[in-house]
């Protein structure tokens, strides 16, 4: 199966020389890694058979969270995890979108507009929540953010799996089976929250005026028990952009990669060439440290 490890030492040399100088730490760091997991270069194990008299190395991975070979085993422990703390509720599935106009604002600053958009989407559905019209409590929420498209374009939004009710003077109120919050109504509020913020930071003045007139992308929509949210919720957590599954050949220095159509919801076929592949691959990197899922 031919792997992004694969594309990457091919062409990743080519990448850095052209790049080199204005290449991010870690994306520095997640290209070495993954291109080094599970070969000698990490080390391992020999395992022998007194037997047969075979023997057979096994090599260490990575662990870079980036890293399409990694990371299953950490999806599986936390889902287990996570099993124990769950309230016998229905929940939600709210997404917040980042509209195009901020895309590259949030591009060349991560770690500030991604914290951003944690805070002012969180806080305005804490807010609307408390609403006596709709659920009336404090509602509970894990958040995950998501930075691609199936075609690896940036496309950051972050979701929300949220109770389907609230603690409100130590009760239980809950929400509607299939209604949480009006989206309409958290739409101006997630943006006004986003821009108030904004505004304390020399980012305010490079956002087009525009921006804030328009509607800002909210959905949300009912994800049933709190065992089918978490399972829904896994794979974000610890998915990378793109599996070594997805990817179909690598041919004169060109990639075919495949992916789901969001509206017809047919198999497509993406073909770049490998320094573009790469350079979508590697915005989708999170900068050191940066915690991708919050609790509310």
């Amino acid at each position: 199966m031919l792997e992004v490890a694969e594309i990457l030492r091919l062409h990743g040399p080519q990448y850095r020389a052209q790049f080199g100088e204005c290449l991010l730490p870690s994306h520095r760091r997640a290209m070495q890694d993954i291109e080094q997991c599970r070969t000698a270069a990490l080390g391992g194990q020999r395992y022998f058979c007194p037997q047969c008299q075979q023997q057979r190395y096994s090599y260490h991975s990575c662990k870079n969270r980036h890293c399409p070979k990694c990371g299953n085993e950490q999806a599986t422990a936390w889902l287990q995890a996570q099993q124990s703390l769950l309230l016998p509720s229905h929940y939600f599935l709210v997404t917040f979108t980042l509209p195009a106009q901020l895309r590259s604002l949030a591009r060349s600053n991560q770690r500030t507009i991604y914290n951003l958009l944690f805070r002012a989407a969180s806080q305005a559905l804490l807010q609307l929540a408390q609403d006596a019209r709709f659920c009336g409590g404090l509602i509970g929420m894990v958040g995950v953010l998501h930075t691609w498209t199936r075609a690896l374009l940036y496309h950051p939004h972050v979701h929300f799996i949220v109770t389907g009710g609230g603690l409100a003077d130590h009760r239980w109120l809950a929400a509607r089976k299939d209604f949480l919050v009006p989206v309409k109504a958290l739409s101006p509020i997630f943006r006004a929250k986003f821009r108030d913020q904004l505004c304390q930071s020399d980012l305010f003045k490079q956002v087009p005026a525009q921006v804030w007139q328009q509607a800002w992308v909210v959905h949300s929509q009912p994800i049933g028990s709190g065992l089918t949210a978490c399972k829904y919720l896994a794979p974000y957590i610890f998915r990378v952009a793109i599996s070594n599954h997805r990817i179909v050949k690598l041919e004169n220095g060109v990639v075919t990669f495949k992916y789901k159509d969001s509206t017809t919801r047919q198999i497509r076929l993406a073909t770049v060439t490998a320094q573009e592949f790469i350079r979508r691959f590697l915005q989708h990197v999170l900068p050191q440290r940066f915690v991708k899922r919050h609790l509310v």
